[in-house]
C-alpha cells in the first residue's frame, strides 16, 4: 500500500467518523458542510450539494452569520489541503451566486477585515505530493479570493453577482479618484490571476487525461470570474478614454501606470485564460493616448520653468540697473 493510498484511506475514515458525530450531535448545516467538504484529493463537491447547502443557510440573519463562522472555523482549522480548497469554493460560491444575507455575512467577516484575512498565505502541507501540490492552489485561491473581496468592497457591491448592464452607466457617475481606485484594484485582481500555479499536464498533453478534477474546478471558476472583470475593465477603460481631457496630471500618471502593470500581465494571461486579443489593443490604445497628454503636459512644465526662470533672471538685471522699477513694480516677480 503506498503512502498515497493511506493518506487518502485517513481522509475516508476522518469524514466517516467526524460526519457520524455530526449526525448524532450536531445540526444538520455541519454535516451538510461536512460532506461538502471531504478529504477526497481529487473530486470536487458537485454544484447541487454546495447550492443546496447555502440555500439552507440563508433564511435570517442570525443563520447566516452562524454558517459563516462554521465555514470559516472549517476552512482555517483544517491542515488538509483538500479540505480548504473545497472550504474555499464554498466561499467562492457564496460571492458569485450567494444570497444578499450570505454575502453581507461574508463581507464583515472577520470584522477587522484587511488582506490576507482568510490567513492562508502561509498553507503548506507535505505529507505526499498530491497534498504539496494542492497546497499551492490553496494559497494562490485564497489570495484570489480576498481579492475579489477588496476589489468588491471598493466598488461597493459583489460585482460578479450583479448585473453589470448599467456598468456604463455607474462608471458615469464617479468621480476619477474613485474611478482610478476602482481601476487599481481591479488591475491588482488581474496580478493575482497571473500568479497561478502551473499544472503538470500543462506541459505533457499526455497526462491530461489524470488531471485533477479539484484543481480543474478551482481553474475554471477563476476563468468564469475573468469573463466578468474584462467586462468590468473595458467598461473602465472606455470610460477613461471619454475623460482623457479632464484628467489632472497626476492622475493621468496614475492611470498610465495601472496600464502598465494591466499590460505586463498580458503574456501569461493569454498563456492560462482564453482572451480575445481586441481587450489588449483597447488597453495599449488607452496606455497611448494617456501617456502622450503625460508628455504633452510635462512639456508644458519644463517650458513654463524656462519661461519663469528667463523672466527672473530679466527682472534680475533690471533690478540691478535702477532700483526705481523694483519700487515702483514690488509685484512684478508674480506677473
Amino acid at each position: 500500500m503506498t503512502k498515497l493510498t493511506v493518506t487518502t484511506l485517513i481522509g475516508i475514515i476522518k469524514d466517516k467518523a467526524s460526519q457520524s458525530k455530526a449526525a448524532l450531535l450536531s445540526k444538520p448545516t455541519t454535516l451538510s458542510l461536512l460532506r461538502v467538504t471531504s478529504h477526497n484529493s481529487f473530486c470536487p463537491p458537485t454544484h447541487k450539494h454546495v447550492s443546496t447547502l447555502l440555500s439552507s443557510t440563508d433564511r435570517s440573519r442570525a443563520t447566516a452569520s452562524d454558517f459563516i463562522e462554521l465555514l470559516m472555523d472549517r476552512l482555517q482549522n483544517t491542515n488538509d489541503a483538500a479540505v480548504a480548497l473545497k472550504s474555499l469554493i464554498v466561499v467562492h460560491h457564496i460571492i458569485s451566486q450567494g444570497s444578499f444575507i450570505l454575502q453581507d455575512q461574508l463581507s464583515v467577516y472577520p470584522y477587522t477585515g484587511g488582506r490576507n484575512y482568510l490567513n492562508l498565505s502561509n498553507f503548506r502541507r507535505n505529507t505526499n505530493p498530491t497534498s504539496w501540490e494542492l497546497s499551492s492552489w490553496v494559497r494562490w485561491f485564497a489570495q484570489h479570493i480576498e481579492n475579489l473581496l477588496c476589489t468588491s468592497r471598493i466598488l461597493g457591491f459583489f460585482f460578479l453577482r450583479n448585473c453589470l448592464s448599467d456598468g456604463e452607466e455607474r462608471v458615469s457617475g464617479i468621480t476619477n479618484g474613485d474611478l482610478l481606485k476602482e481601476f487599481d484594484s481591479l488591475v491588482t485582481l488581474v496580478e493575482g490571476i497571473c500568479k497561478r500555479p502551473d499544472r503538470a499536464s500543462d506541459s505533457n498533453e499526455n497526462k491530461r487525461r489524470n488531471t485533477n478534477k479539484l484543481v480543474d474546478e478551482i481553474v475554471n471558476l477563476v476563468g468564469g470570474d475573468w469573463v466578468v472583470i474584462e467586462t468590468v475593465v473595458i467598461v473602465e477603460v472606455r470610460e477613461f478614454k471619454e475623460r482623457l481631457g479632464c484628467l489632472e496630471f497626476g492622475e493621468a500618471v496614475e492611470l498610465v501606470c495601472c496600464l502598465k502593470r494591466l499590460e505586463e500581465c498580458r503574456e501569461r494571461v493569454v498563456m492560462i485564460l482564453e482572451l480575445q486579443q481586441g481587450f489588449w489593443d483597447l488597453v495599449r490604445d488607452l496606455k497611448e493616448k494617456v501617456g502622450m497628454e503625460v508628455y504633452k503636459e510635462k512639456g508644458k512644465v519644463r517650458k513654463e520653468e524656462r519661461r519663469l526662470r528667463f523672466s527672473e533672471s530679466e527682472r534680475f538685471s533690471d533690478r540691478v540697473v535702477s532700483s526705481r522699477d523694483f519700487i515702483r513694480f514690488p509685484s512684478g516677480r508674480f506677473l
